[in-house]
């Protein structure tokens, strides 16, 4: 079979982007609905959720900037559009639904910015670009759920917007390790850097 990272850099993917000047972490999608047995989202995350906490900790230890994403949809109207359609389960999102709250850790502190998004990337429809902008972010520390969702989407729309994604890895989670690795190998040929828990320590510790 062929090497797919052989493979790749010969055709010129992967160049590594780096961490710029004024990084923060983004998480998304942390609730609920990924970790409760009767949620029909439920997923093996617990790990990735612990790592995202310990991330998130530190980068307030530091004083980095921390940003939370959440789903909601208002019951009873059209919102999320074809996105509902696709994925009918999404309903546990509806306002109201405690499968859609965040859980104790890693959750918003006052102060912090919450992006209340109803399709998969963090930055359709939601002021998360300008935002960014006006607190001069150039590069953030992407963890969350799922890998094979709403953090691909985001993670793709962060380069074309013109922030350095960079995925970690073990800070994020899917419902199969197989989806989490595919995608984690074509983010970081195409979109973004993946990097371990580690090593984005080492970038919020500069």
């Amino acid at each position: 079979m062929k090497d797919l990272a052989e493979d790749a850099r010969r055709a010129g993917y992967g160049t590594p982007l780096g961490a710029g000047d004024h990084p923060a972490v983004l998480v998304i999608d942390i609730c609920a609905a990924y970790l409760d047995d009767d949620s029909p989202l439920r997923a093996p995350v617990e790990s990735a959720v612990a790592a995202a906490a310990t991330l998130v900790n530190h980068a307030r230890a530091k004083g980095f900037p921390v940003i939370f994403t959440r789903v909601a949809y208002r019951p009873g109207t059209s919102e999320g559009g074809l996105f509902r359609r696709k994925v009918p389960t999404l309903a546990v999102f509806e306002e109201g639904n405690p499968l859609g709250d965040f859980i104790d850790d890693p959750a918003p502190l006052p102060g912090e910015s919450i992006i209340t998004k109803q399709y998969p990337s963090a930055f359709h429809g939601t002021p998360l670009a300008a935002n960014l902008t006006a607190d001069r972010i150039d590069t953030l520390l992407i963890t969350g759920l799922t890998t094979s969702g709403c953090v691909r989407a985001t993670a793709t729309d962060a380069l074309q917007h013109g922030f350095r994604p960079l995925v970690v890895a073990d800070a994020c989670g899917d419902r199969d390790p197989r989806l989490h690795d595919a995608n984690l190998y074509d983010l970081n040929a195409k979109y973004a850097d993946v990097l371990n828990l580690a090593a984005a320590l080492d970038i919020l510790t500069r």
